[in-house]
């Protein structure tokens, strides 16, 4: 079982992104969003911190909610941690558009593998869920890719056809490599998956004007 890598398959089952249903979803009351708000952002952190079996009266006390709130949207613990893993995906994903309008492209590719790499350490509390090989997980593999892949292709094209990095890197391959980067290491946090990034990074610029010469 690993504990930070990217999943890999194919599939999904998110209401956002590829696979998603034709059918559109009841809009919630604004007071039953919030309270989801609440729900996943108190589940991110208590995930982080207490792993994916910690009490559901801890995850509801923490978002300012009854338990039976919880369970009124996330009636299974899979709900819960699947909920969880989508929302942080697409924020990853939503935000490459900010970047892309806020720099060149060479900068808001580089910010968006660090924003990538918080992502990655903010999953390894729903490592042991992930990769359990429970069936209620199977889409999100596909889930995954098929909202990063297309991100992180984007910004690598810009990044390339500007010259400030090689042209023969693909998506996956990075999105790959980052994780691997950011598997946990022995007495080193975050901060150590940061610095081995910003090397990847420092790399991806190497030979950029010769990879493009070629392409």
């Amino acid at each position: 079982m690993t504990d930070n890598t990217a999943p890999a398959g194919a599939g999904s089952n998110g209401s956002a992104g590829p696979g998603a249903l034709e059918r559109a979803p009841r809009r919630l009351r604004a007071d039953a969003q919030r309270n989801i708000d609440s729900l996943l952002e108190a589940a991110k952190a208590v995930f982080g911190t207490s792993g994916v079996d910690a009490p559901a009266k801890e995850i509801a006390d923490l978002a300012g909610v009854g338990v039976g709130t919880l369970y009124r949207h996330f009636p299974q613990r899979s709900d819960l941690v699947k909920a969880v893993f989508q929302r942080e995906v697409d924020a990853c994903a939503d935000a490459a558009p900010e970047l892309t309008a806020a720099h060149g492209p060479g900068v808001a590719l580089a910010k968006w593998l660090h924003r990538y790499t918080e992502f990655l350490a903010t999953k390894r509390g729903l490592a042991a869920a992930l990769h359990s090989g429970d069936p209620a997980f199977d889409a999100l593999p596909g889930y995954f890719m098929g909202r990063l892949g297309p991100t992180l292709g984007s910004l690598l094209e810009a990044a390339a056809a500007s010259g400030e990095i090689r042209a023969d890197v693909s998506a996956e391959d990075l999105l790959y490599a980052v994780a691997n980067l950011c598997m946990p290491v022995a007495e080193e946090g975050v901060a150590y998956s940061r610095r081995m990034v910003g090397l990847l990074v420092d790399g991806l610029r190497y030979g950029a004007d010769a990879s493009r010469s070629r392409s």
